[in-house]
Formats: structure tokens, C-alpha cells, sequence
């Protein structure tokens, strides 16, 4: 398969999503409802949020014998795309020296992905959709139809129905690939999630360079869970690669992660007088939260060992539990039947605790006393 179709940022991507918020959780409940089943599925969302990795979830799950083939929908001419999707014949065209199957042939009895399919020029669309409809293909300059049995999902971070009110897309293919549509939320609506998805790229970019893996401390943490990513799973995985790189010690820690370079869409806009302030990325109280959570889960629920991770009392931490419990707050990275989705990493020592961490610490402390 050529590289150009293929997603290179998902060999560095963890093997199945990470689903520890509901949000991800339901994601990953409709995909395991549908993965069994031949029904042409339609993965929605921004880019960068880890829809090509679902796709190879699904079919993972399908049982089907066949190959699992990706073609980038945007990645080529239109005059190469309707060869690289039904074949040609030997003689079709100017150079075409010898007989070509496709990608549908190519992933026969197995699943072909259409990774952006709203970039599909319209002529092809119209072609795309008879393959869908008959279940076969012709290839260019070929003489019959040849038979496909494949599984179809395809991607897109465009609102189709948009597109089809605005003539870009035809409706009928649109109702064609939207049979079981599933809608993957961004990186900022599933903060739960970071922690294990961070520690998982952490592991995999170190295995890529041949390094031990560093630990992720707290206050890093704690930065990570504030930052907007506009560029969602792919520029978590590209700022842990670099922080890794910059990494020399066992634990990345805040400096790594050079956040404050990462543009103007990390920096709060000024605020006139009497305006009302821009909302932040993470409420505070959401932040501790996510910290306690993920102190007990690297701590294996020892609370006095969480509580000397956080760089606070065992009181306070009782007290803040016992907040939650009335009022009916979950600790997601807590939860024991999550645990296996989270990579072993050793936590950042105590003593390597960072300014941030030891302000919420007397915060708390007061609140707790």
C-alpha cells in the first residue's frame, strides 16, 4: 500500500481508543455494536481526533478475513483517485504499462476506508455510489464488472449534511455512507481521557526512539488538562514527542512541554473594562478533581500515598473524597474497572512537586482544616 494513503501519526497511537470519560465510552459502545456487523459506518469529528484509529477498531472487531485499506481521499488528483479506487486496465491510459486492481479489490472481504470522503470530487461521487449500490466495480478501461464483497467506513471532518444543502455533496450518497454514523467528540470534551491517552503516546514515542519512558509529574499534568488543543489527539501526540526529545531525566515535567510557544490560541484575549471574562478551558474545581483522581489511580487507591503525590494532607484529600461522594462526583481515573486501559508508568517523586501543585495544596489545606 503507498505510504501517501496511509496516516502516519497512527503508528504512534495507542491500539484501541482510550475511553475513560462517558463521552469516549459511548464512542466506543456503538463501535463494538457495529464493528460484527457488514453496516457501512460514517466517523464524524475534527481532525486530529482519532478517527482513522477507530476505523482500524472496527474492523479489528469485524472478523472479517479480508485487509483493513485506507485511502486518503484527499491525498490525490482527482484523475489518479479513480484509478487508485476501481483499478485499470493495462493500456487505459498514458502510462499504464500493466493491469492494476484497486482499492475495493484490494480489501476484498475485508474494509476500505474513505478517510476524508467529503473531498471526493463530484463525478466520482456519482461513481462511488453505483459501487455501493451493484457491489462492484469497473475498472478504467476494463471490459466487465467485477464483484466486491467489502465493509465500508468512511471519515469525514465536514458537516455532510451542509455540504449536501450547498450542492458540494450529492444526498443520496450522503444517505448511503450515513447508515451508522458515530461522532468522535474533540480532545477538550473529553478531558478524562488525557491522562491515559498522555501516558500511552508517552510510552509509544519512547518506544519509537528507543528510550525508557519518562513519567508524566502532576503539574505537567495539570498544564496539559488547561491547554485548548485545537489540534486535538495529533497535537498531543506531536507535543508529547517533542517534550519527550527535550526530555533527559525520568519525568516530564511543565518546562518540557514549551506550551506557551504553541500560539495565539493559548493565550486569553485581553479583557475591557466591564466585558465578561472569557471562560477558561477547565474550571478550577474540575482540575483538582481530574489531579485527585489521578493521584489514586498512580498511587493503586492508596489514599497516603495519593496524598503525598498531590503534596497534601490525608485529611484534606479524606474531606475533598468525601465531597465527591455526596455530591455524587466521580474520580473517572479512579475507576477500578478503567485501570487496564492506563499504562504503568512510575509516578514523579514527591519532592519534584512544582509551584502550581503546592498552591492547591494550601488551598486546600485551608479549605480542608
Amino acid at each position: 500500500m503507498s505510504p501517501a494513503l496511509e496516516n502516519p501519526a497512527a503508528a504512534l497511537l495507542p491500539p484501541e481508543p482510550v475511553a475513560v470519560s462517558p463521552a469516549m465510552r459511548e464512542v466506543l459502545e456503538a463501535a463494538r455494536d457495529v464493528a460484527p456487523t457488514p453496516t457501512t459506518a460514517l466517523l464524524l469529528g475534527e481532525s486530529g481526533t482519532g478517527k482513522e484509529l477507530l476505523a482500524r477498531f472496527l474492523h479489528q472487531h469485524s472478523q472479517r478475513p479480508g485487509a483493513f485499506v485506507a485511502v486518503n481521499c484527499a491525498a490525490l488528483p482527482a484523475e489518479l483517485l479513480e484509478s487508485e479506487l476501481f483499478g485499470h486496465e493495462r493500456g487505459a491510459f498514458t502510462g499504464a504499462a500493466e493491469r492494476r486492481a484497486g482499492r475495493f479489490e484490494q480489501a476484498q472481504r475485508g474494509t476500505l476506508l474513505l478517510d476524508e470522503v467529503s473531498e471526493l470530487p463530484l463525478p466520482l461521487q456519482a461513481k462511488l455510489l453505483r459501487v455501493l449500490q451493484e457491489r462492484e466495480v469497473d475498472r478504467v478501461g476494463g471490459q466487465r464488472p467485477i464483484p466486491v464483497d467489502v465493509r465500508i467506513i468512511a471519515t469525514s471532518n465536514r458537516d455532510l449534511s451542509q455540504m449536501v444543502e450547498r450542492g458540494l455533496f450529492r444526498a443520496d450518497l450522503y444517505y448511503r455512507l450515513n447508515v451508522f454514523p458515530i461522532v468522535l467528540p474533540p480532545l477538550r470534551e473529553r478531558r478524562e481521557d488525557l491522562p491515559a491517552l498522555a501516558e500511552a503516546l508517552v510510552l509509544d514515542a519512547a518506544a519509537a526512539l528507543g528510550r525508557r519512558p519518562p513519567a508524566l509529574d502532576l503539574a505537567a499534568l495539570a498544564a496539559l488538562l488547561t491547554h485548548p488543543f485545537p489540534g486535538n489527539v495529533r497535537e498531543l501526540r506531536n507535543l508529547l514527542e517533542r517534550a519527550l526529545v527535550r526530555c533527559r531525566g525520568p519525568v516530564i515535567g511543565p518546562a518540557h512541554l514549551h506550551l506557551h510557544r504553541a500560539g495565539p490560541v493559548a493565550d486569553l484575549p485581553a479583557i475591557a473594562p466591564g466585558a465578561e471574562a472569557p471562560a477558561l478551558p477547565l474550571h478550577l474545581g474540575e482540575l483538582e478533581r481530574l489531579a485527585i483522581g489521578e493521584a489514586l489511580r498512580r498511587a493503586g487507591g492508596n489514599r497516603t500515598h495519593a496524598a503525598r503525590l498531590l503534596g497534601i494532607g490525608l485529611r484534606t484529600l479524606r474531606n475533598r473524597l468525601r465531597t465527591y461522594r455526596e455530591a455524587g462526583v466521580a474520580l473517572e481515573s479512579a475507576d477500578p474497572a478503567a485501570r487496564h486501559l492506563w499504562p504503568v508508568v512510575l509516578p514523579a517523586p514527591p519532592h519534584l512537586a512544582h509551584a502550581g501543585e503546592r498552591a492547591l495544596a494550601r488551598s486546600s489545606q485551608k479549605e480542608g482544616a
